[in-house]
């Protein structure tokens, strides 16, 4: 699969090209060029290590939304094994932007549900975007409350712009379908893991995203707001969305620092888009691990410690001028 580039990759785009005309050009003159294409090569390594050591917020923005990047039923194809999918809220109907159901991973058997988008426009119209209805959130406390009853861990695998804001979902209560979630989540009597494997938008994503252990994985993003509709609501204008994405510390750094998220997932070098198995290998291990973890606790301390987490959030101190400077 040939990767689309994104525009802050267009350097190594460049030298690669440059070491395909040095390939092409040995192969039609039958001279040596070893020494060189070595060169090239690890110049190329340098390049990209050094720009995704650097990494701006917006960047990784662009990463986290790469058309080619791994979507949540990718990972439960690479990660999980006895995959049975399960449809329908019993209320209105079956939500595809939301695919919900039985697996197993390692030696556990668990609910999975997750957030899916589409790669090209049928499968777009399909999973409306990665946008779920009322219903698709209706789906997935059915199914967390299926998990409760058999004493199954919960996984959630966000990937979401956010719910979708149009006429049928605010016809069917779409702002009470996720107040439902984030109420009943709270009060889950068996262990949750949730996932941000890619955009993390607002509501939508925290609808799934009550849980005991909250991974990011290290180019997604988690966000009250995406960074256009900051933009225009600031700046009345959306060309200053990556100064938005930087004042909203969205990235996977900025919210382990913030005590948001419990663990950064590494993705491979260039982003999970240009290595699927080995993303889902990093994903899978830190799944174990942390289900290992939540497991090992009853349902009174997972109650007792989810609840604390939660509570912890958006704690902060203010101090006078003058009293820092009575500190020195």
């Amino acid at each position: 699969m040939e990767v689309q580039p994104l525009d802050f990759e267009k350097p190594v785009l460049e030298l690669q090209r440059r070491l395909q005309d040095l390939k092409n050009h040995s192969d039609e003159h039958e001279i040596d060029f070893e020494t060189e294409v070595e060169s090239m090569e690890a110049k190329i390594r340098e390049t990209r290590r050094e720009i995704y050591d650097h990494l701006t917020a917006w960047q990784r923005v662009q990463i986290a939304r790469h058309v080619q990047r791994p979507f949540a039923l990718d990972y439960v194809n690479r990660c999980f094994t006895e995959w049975v999918e399960l449809h329908g809220d019993r209320v209105f109907g079956d939500d595809r932007a939301m695919p919900c159901g039985l697996a197993k991973i390692g030696q556990w058997r668990c609910a999975v549900i997750s957030q899916q988008k589409g790669r090209d426009t049928k499968e777009n119209v399909l999973r409306n975007f990665g946008c779920a209805y009322p219903e698709g959130y209706r789906k997935a406390l059915r199914i967390m409350r299926m998990a409760e009853k058999f004493n199954l861990p919960v996984i959630a695998l966000i990937d979401t712009p956010g719910a979708y804001p149009g006429i049928g979902s605010e016809e069917r209560h779409i702002a009470e379908a996720i107040a439902v979630n984030l109420r009943e989540m709270m009060s889950l009597r068996v262990p949750i893991v949730a996932v941000v494997i890619g955009e993390g938008g607002s509501g939508g994503a925290l609808g799934i995203g009550v849980a005991d252990r909250v991974l990011i994985l290290e180019n997604a993003y988690y966000s009250v707001i995406s960074p256009e509709a900051c933009s225009a609501i600031l700046w009345k204008d959306r060309r200053h969305a990556p100064e938005a994405a930087e004042a909203l510390k969205l990235t996977a750094d900025n919210l382990m620092g913030l005590g948001v998220v419990d663990e950064v997932v590494p993705e491979p070098e260039g982003g999970a888009h240009r290595d699927h198995d080995l993303a889902a290998a990093h994903l899978g291990t830190a799944l174990r691990r942390n289900l290992e973890r939540v497991t090992a606790l009853t349902s009174d301390e997972l109650l007792n410690q989810r609840y604390d987490k939660f509570r912890k959030l958006g704690n902060f101190a203010e101090t006078s001028g003058e009293a820092e400077r009575a500190k020195l």
